[in-house]
């Protein structure tokens, strides 16, 4: 998809000011309009050949022809290597009929060379050229970062950014009075959340934590007054090696005072909406709204992907007392569903149905199996099905020649997560086969209502969210007696699949504050500042965060996040840029009160 830059206009302003016999000029500007005028354009040596060079700007490229009687200035170009920064002066003219380029912005027109200079010579042996980046690998690209960064992907990319991260400021502040607030980067430990970095300092035993979002900050702008807050915040997880995922990330962070959760909702459409790129398919507002329970049993996921309709069907009712292959019978609490993909048996292969054996294993669902049906309407499974129970499931699940339905026994959570990656990878598997049955476009959705709690591996009470999402009001009581049935008045956005931004009411209450957190054993003393202060006249508040990385990354269609950050990192957390993180020496160790007792080889 294309973007035009929108700063021709301020170029010319500023160019009209200074001492300059010829007019600064962007290489994407040029046209028709342009032809007669003396330019001055500064920019990348991109190509040449023969009596033609490409120069390259951010905003686009131009095609410079050097006259035949300028015999030196062709010398001249033969000795500067590509990706030199050079200026040029010229005339425009308009290209010769039949010569012009459709594919280029400025394929109108060319500048015929009448100077040329050396800004910034580029060495000869550069690790790759902008134009030749399919060649380099995405390491190679990392190390040599600056060099990437000139590719128009990434400069149409950083830009489109840039213009959404304004339009947001400009509907918060302008249109709903809201406040832009640095907080720390530099706190203590946050209980209940992802791991922190922690930051020694000279004081022995004493370490800050780096921030995992300015969550305890913004509750406190509430209590000081501060109503209507938000950050372009920098964030920090220590996450360890995760696909996708960065040691440090971006959210647009709100927070208001007195707030209902219809009206966060809102707020947040309206700021979607009213950011929306330009050229963009149409966005239709309001989102809809799923509730967690319903995400759970249709998509096996609180992120589901509504692209594709392929929803899991719970059939416990007609196979509670059939035959699976790995065991012949069922507990009486068994949960029996499935998926139905329809004309699709012949993508049903060896390899798929082996890397759903490794989901089912990762889910822990011991009976799995799957039902091919061929275009003759021949059932193909190793469960034992009679006719009554085929007949059934025909009935129910509006079964076809063709198809192919999924089926899972077992603990329910585990089915339906099971069913849930299920759904995705077969998906995946159609499209790589040029099956697409996803929509295209963009697709937005809230889901509602999650539990406030959930129970880790260790059988304790964990935060869903984290531990300052406020229970719902009419399962308060349930906090002592039945906590795993509390609802939270947690929210998320989810954008094709993935959750773009999660947010909730809080707890403004310091007793019920401390009740929560002694439920999923931490300590409130660690958050004593926080405590005090929601006891010190605290209006009720709330608030969301996007991840501005992976939202941006998803309007763009990009393979990862990193191809919308400037600066990332590799999965591993390493800046091959400038080969960090780094030893120090052992004077800064001294100086921290450091001892290091395990050097490890880098990452």
């Amino acid at each position: 998809m294309r973007f035009e830059c929108k700063f021709f206009a301020v170029v010319r302003r500023i160019s009209s000011l200074n001492s300059f016999t010829t007019r600064t000029n962007t290489c994407g500007e040029l046209g028709l309009d342009s032809v007669g005028e003396k330019v001055c354009l500064k920019g990348w040596l991109h190509t040449f050949r023969g009596k033609f060079l490409l120069i390259r700007d951010a905003y686009g490229m131009t095609q410079i022809t050097i006259p035949g009687e300028r015999k030196e200035l062709l010398e001249k170009v033969n000795g500067i290597n590509f990706e030199s920064v050079i200026s040029i002066t010229g005339l425009v003219t308009k290209r010769p009929e039949g010569q012009e380029n459709k594919k280029m912005q400025t394929g109108c027109i060319e500048v015929i060379l009448e100077d040329l200079e050396v800004l910034g010579p580029a060495k000869k042996d550069l690790k790759f050229l902008p134009k030749d980046t399919s060649k380099a690998s995405e390491h190679l690209q990392l190390q040599y970062r600056y060099l990437s960064l000139r590719l128009p992907e990434m400069q149409r990319t950083l830009r489109l950014r840039s213009e959404v991260i304004m339009k947001m400021r400009e509907y918060l502040i302008k249109k709903h009075g809201f406040v832009d607030i640095e907080t720390p980067t530099l706190f203590r430990r946050t209980p209940g959340g992802a791991q922190e970095f922690i930051v020694p300092t000279r004081q022995p035993g004493n370490f800050y934590s780096l921030v995992q979002s300015p969550q305890q900050f913004k509750q406190l702008l509430m209590i000081g007054g501060l109503d209507r807050y938000f950050q372009i915040a920098r964030c920090y997880r220590d996450e360890g090696s995760r696909p996708d995922r960065q040691p440090e990330f971006t959210q647009v962070d709100i927070e208001m005072s007195f707030p209902t959760l219809d009206g966060i909702i809102s707020l947040i459409e309206g700021l979607i909406a009213d950011s929306w790129p330009e050229g963009f398919p149409e966005l239709k507002i309001p989102f809809p709204r799923l509730d967690f329970n319903t995400a759970m049993s249709e998509y096996g996921t609180d992120k589901p992907d509504t692209r594709f309709k392929n929803k899991i069907q719970e059939v416990t009712g007609i196979l509670k007392d059939v035959s699976f292959p790995e065991n012949s019978t069922l507990s009486p609490s068994s949960c029996v569903s499935a998926v139905v993909f329809r004309d699709s048996s012949e993508y049903y292969t060896a390899a798929v149905k082996n890397k759903m054996k490794t989901l089912a294993e990762g889910c822990r669902v011991k009976k799995n199996s799957e039902v091919k049906i061929d275009k003759k309407g021949k059932w193909i499974t190793n469960m034992k099905l009679n006719e009554k129970l085929k007949d059934e499931l025909k009935s129910i699940l509006k079964l076809e020649e063709n198809d192919v339905v999924f089926i899972a026994a077992g603990n329910r959570t585990d089915v339906l997560k099971y069913l849930g990656k299920v759904r995705l990878e077969f998906a995946d598997h159609l499209e790589t086969k040029g099956k697409n049955i996803r929509s295209s476009g963009y697709n937005f959705h809230w889901v509602l209502d999650f539990p406030l709690f959930s129970v880790n591996d260790e059988g304790k009470l964990e935060s869903n969210h984290h531990p300052f999402t406020a229970p719902h009001p009419h399962d308060v009581d349930l906090l002592r007696e039945n906590p795993e049935n509390v609802r939270g008045l947690h929210y998320d956005l989810v954008m094709n699949g993935n959750e773009i931004a999660g947010g909730s009411i809080r707890i403004h209450d310091p007793m019920l504050q401390e009740e929560v957190l002694k439920l999923i054993g931490e300590d409130s003393s660690q958050l004593h500042h926080l405590i005090d202060a929601l006891a010190s006249g605290c209006p009720p508040h709330g608030g969301i965060a996007i991840g501005l990385d992976r939202y941006i990354s998803l309007l763009l269609h990009t393979k990862s996040i990193r191809d919308v950050i400037a600066f990332p990192k590799t999965t591993e957390g390493r800046d091959l840029m400038s080969d960090a993180p780094s030893a120090v020496s052992e004077k800064d160790l001294d100086l921290y009160h450091i001892k290091v007792i395990n050097k490890q080889s880098k990452c």
